[in-house]
Formats: C-alpha cells, structure tokens, sequence
C-alpha cells in the first residue's frame, strides 16, 4: 500500500489526489498532509483522513488547527507549521511516496528532504524543477529516486517515452493550448484585462498558472522542466500550439515515429498514473474516440509571446537564469493581478531582471532560495522604477 504525504493538500492537485485515495481505498493510505492557511478545508480533511501530521502555513494558524482538533476529539495528530513543518511531513517515517503540489518554491526545501530520504516524488510543482531542478535531478539519479511528473504534460512525456531507449528519442513536443489571446492582435496585448487573462479556453486553474498561460511563460517553464526530468538540451525540446488541448505531448524518434498520448482533460489521470507507476490500473477516466473530430498545431509566436523566448534563453543559460525567470514572472503577475501593471509589462519585467541576473549555478537549496529572494526584489525594483516613470510622465 502506498502511503502518501501530500504537500498542498487543500489545492487543486491535493484534492484531486485525495479523490483518488477514496476511489482506491485498498491502495492508498493518507499518512501527511501540508496545507497553507485554509483551516477550514484543512479541518475537514483532518477530519475525514485521520492523518499522523499535518503542518500549515504559520504558527498562529497552527495553533487555531491544534485547537479546533482538540475540540473535535483529534488529539492524535500532530500540528507544525513553516518550511520545518512541511519537511517533516514529506519525511514522516512510513510514507512511501509524496504529492509535491505546493505552489512557488515553498515546498521546495521538502520536495528535496523527500528525494534525499529515499521517497519516490510525484511532482505536479513545476517551479521546484525550474528552480532547483538540476539539484534536485542530480540528487535523484545518484539515489535512484523516481521523480514522477504530475504535470499532464511531462506526464504525457514520461508514459510515450516507455515506448522506446533515450538513445532513440530525436526530440519532444510539448503541446500548448495557445490561451485565450492566441489570436488576438499584437498591438491589443497592452489593454488585455485582468477579467479577460483569467479566461483559460480549456483548463480551470488558480490564478498564477492562468496567467502564465496567457503569456505562454508557463509553457516556458514546462521546457525547463522537460529539459531537467528528462535530461534533454532545450534544442530538443519544441512548442506546438493545439487548441483542443487532447494531446497533451508527443515524443519523436530517431527513425521518424512520433507517440502520442491522448486522454481526458482530468489531472486525476496524471495523479493516479504517477501513483501507481509502473503498474496501470483501471479507472473510469475514458477518452470519447467519437469526439476527435479533428486535431489542430501550429507554430507558437514568439513575438506575439515573449516569454516563451525568455525561457528558452534561460533554459540555455540554467542556474540562476531559470530561477531568475520564474521568480520575476511571479511578482510581475501578482502587480498585474492587482492592477498595478499591464499584461505587457509582464515580459518587460522578466527580461529587466534577466539582464541583472549573474550567470551561477547554485549547489544547495540555500542557494537556490537566496537567489530566488534576489530576483524577487529586482523584479519589485523594476516595478517601483516603472511605476515611479509613470507617474513622472502624467505629470
């Protein structure tokens, strides 16, 4: 029986992967859980799970859980909070298998004590691989640590590269939907609202990753990623538009063969694939052939969407580039988000920090956090100037 710490449980992912448990119940067992600060929806999965530990965002909401436990006759399960919170859940002795679902790189201190512990990682945080990626890979092929993509994508990738030796792989394609402004006309991208940014045509995702998506730096991140799970040069890693998001990836061979890999639009799929792998169990996620009516691709736009360029520059610098890339594209959302900047100021702001980033490779994961703290503050420097322009130039 696999038994799981689940790192942002109360997200998406987590309860995703919390309705697999409950389909699977002779599979999996819940033994952790780390939360951020929904207490509510952290109560009621204490509640119903019984975990041994749960750990949430801060001290004060620890002590709010630990309470409401208490009340409700919970005493047993242990209550943390912070970084030092999460890592021991992600390292409680019995779990076998962790659910990397945390958002940024908050989870990435525990996503490492897991792969340095010996647990096999399911990752559906792609910020950790961006970021930290080439420590994280390099410690996990040392230990012979399996690292899981969660992310329909690399998922995608991992299950059509079975088909063949890594010597045989000529390249992979990463499928992108192209976001609700894949036609929009370019000189229109400055007055894009928020609202309208918010539109995914084809998935329902938190905030950030919707973003992303409009921008296209999420399918940027997705080639950094690709490059450190599946150690490929970026060269080797392409783009291609498809709107109606049902190939989720292909992957080319040497001899001109290209595997696809087809499913429905539910992450439940990718989480149970990585849960149970090698092994594939039955479920009831099928894919409606009738429905493929046709399949379209074409070429991204790399004007149109700069921050895919961005990160295939980064992608070929690595180190501090990647983390630099992901970082800066964090706090440039959150000010367009709340108003304060424009959907092309997003870019901007990436490729203003970029050109300040050094050319490092971190060795720890102390590293990595420092140099993500770094581009964080460039990129708010960037804005302050960039809002303080502004302001000169309406008066």
């Amino acid at each position: 029986m696999k038994q799981l710490a689940i790192l942002g449980s109360t997200g998406s992912i987590g309860l995703s992967t919390l309705r697999i448990v409950e389909q699977y119940p002779d599979r999996f067992r819940v033994l952790s859980l780390a939360a951020g600060r929904n207490l509510d929806a952290i109560f009621a999965q204490c509640q119903r799970w019984q975990p041994q530990v749960v750990s949430v965002a801060t001290e004060s909401d620890a002590a709010a859980l630990q309470t409401r436990l208490r009340a409700a006759g919970l005493t047993q399960i242990e209550v943390l909070h912070g970084a030092a919170g999460t890592v021991r859940v992600a390292t409680l002795p019995g779990v076998n298998f962790v659910v990397s679902a945390i958002v940024g790189v908050a989870g990435l201190e525990a996503t490492y004590a897991a792969v340095v512990a010996g647990i096999p990682v399911g990752l559906a945080n792609k910020e950790c691989m961006v970021a930290a990626g080439e420590i994280l890979t390099r410690e996990a092929r040392q230990r012979n640590v399996p690292l899981l993509p969660i992310d329909s994508e690399h998922n995608a990738i991992h299950q059509c590269m079975r088909g063949g030796a890594k010597a045989e792989i000529k390249r992979i394609w990463l499928t992108a939907s192209g976001g609700p402004f894949r036609a929009l006309p370019p000189d229109q991208f400055a007055n894009i609202t928020v609202t309208q940014a918010l539109q995914h045509p084809t998935w329902v995702m938190g905030q950030r990753i919707t973003i992303d998506s409009a921008t296209m730096l999420n399918k940027g991140l997705e080639i950094i990623e690709a490059c450190r799970l599946f150690d490929l040069p970026p060269s080797a890693v392409q783009v291609t538009v498809h709107p109606q998001s049902t190939i989720h990836s292909l992957v080319e061979f040497v001899d001109g063969s290209i595997l696809a890999q087809l499913s429905v639009t539910d992450m439940r799929l990718p989480i149970l694939y990585a849960l149970t792998y090698p092994e594939r169990v039955a479920s009831d996620l099928t894919f409606d052939m009738r429905s493929l009516s046709h399949l379209d691709f074409e070429p991204p736009d790399f004007a149109r969407f700069p921050c895919l360029r961005l990160a295939y520059e980064a992608a070929e610098i690595g180190g501090e580039h990647c983390i630099a890339l992901n970082a800066a594209d964090e706090i440039a959302v959150d000010s367009f988000l709340a108003g304060h900047i424009s959907f092309s100021a997003i870019p901007r702001t990436i490729e203003a920090v970029l050109e300040q980033t050094p050319r490092r490779h971190p060795s720890t994961i102390q590293e990595v956090l420092q140099a993500d703290a770094q581009a964080r503050e460039k990129a708010r420097e960037v804005l302050r100037a960039g809002a303080k322009k502004k302001s000169v130039s309406q008066t």
